[in-house]
Order: structure tokens, then sequence, then C-alpha cells
């Protein structure tokens, strides 16, 4: 499970320590690390074979040919890559992912439970506060909609 938020600096051949919680993670039977532009944030997303297994189950329920699937698998297969830990623990961060997210210098590594995003440090920085807000509206009007749903829409 990738958990929390830390702050990391690159090297400068792009290299970054993952927490040792991560590393633990990614290193069972079989698993890898993968890691691809995210198609939702401006980030690089990462993950374990569980991560690549997903988004392969969301292209898969797709009928081969569809659209959308073949976009998912251009933008998520098509760009991933999978890296190696070096000896002292570090992976390499691709070149043409930092040089798009304008990662240079420090990063944010965020966990999200199955998966974890690497952010220029400052993108992230200035998103936390509009994510907050946005967490706690969407929150409230879940939880509207789940009373509503309870009184059988009454109320």
């Amino acid at each position: 499970m990738f958990l929390s938020t830390f702050e990391k600096q690159l090297d400068g051949k792009r290299r970054i320590v993952l927490p040792q919680d991560y590393r633990a993670t990614l290193s069972g039977p079989g698993d890898g690390l993968f890691v691809f532009p995210s198609i939702r944030s401006k980030c690089i997303e990462g993950g374990g074979q569980a991560l690549f297994d997903r988004y392969a189950k969301m292209a898969d329920d797709l009928e081969f040919g569809d659209d959308l699937r073949d976009s998912i698998e251009r933008n998520v297969f098509g760009k991933m890559q999978q890296l190696q830990f070096d000896p002292a623990g570090r992976i390499t961060l691709p070149e043409a992912f930092c040089n798009r997210f304008g990662m240079k210098d420090w990063v944010a590594v965020v966990g999200l439970r199955d998966r974890f995003e690497i952010w220029e440090r400052d993108d992230y920085l200035a998103l936390e506060q509009p994510d907050l807000e946005f967490a706690k509206t969407g929150l409230a009007n879940m939880r509207n909609a789940q009373r509503l749903a309870k009184l059988g829409g009454a109320g």
C-alpha cells in the first residue's frame, strides 16, 4: 500500500529514493514498478502489478477496436515504462516524463493506496488547497445524496 506524501530531491541523473514502504510493496513475487504520464493529472503515475492489471482490465472491458480502448492502451501502456531499483533503492525517472512535467529539482511523491503520483513539487503544492476544497464539497454532496436516499427522496 502506498500512503503519505514525501518531498524528494532529484539528483543530476533524475534519480529519487522511494520510501522504504513503497519499495517493500513493489518487491513482491512477480511485481514490478510501472510508471507512465497520468491521463488525469499533470504528474507521473506509478505502481506495481496491481495497477498494471487495473488498467489492463479497464481496457479489456471495452471491445477490441473501441476508440476509448485504443486511447487507453496508447496513453497508458504505450507510454508506460518499467523501472528497476538500483542497489541504493533509487529509481531513475524517464527524461521525457521529467521534461513533460517540468521536474528539475524537487518532486512530491503522493501515495494513493494502490498507486502513487510523482508531481513537480510546486505544482503539487498549488493543487493542495483547491483539491482539499473539492474533496470537502464532494464529500458533503455525497453525504447529502446518501441521506436523501435513506429517506426515500423525502426531505
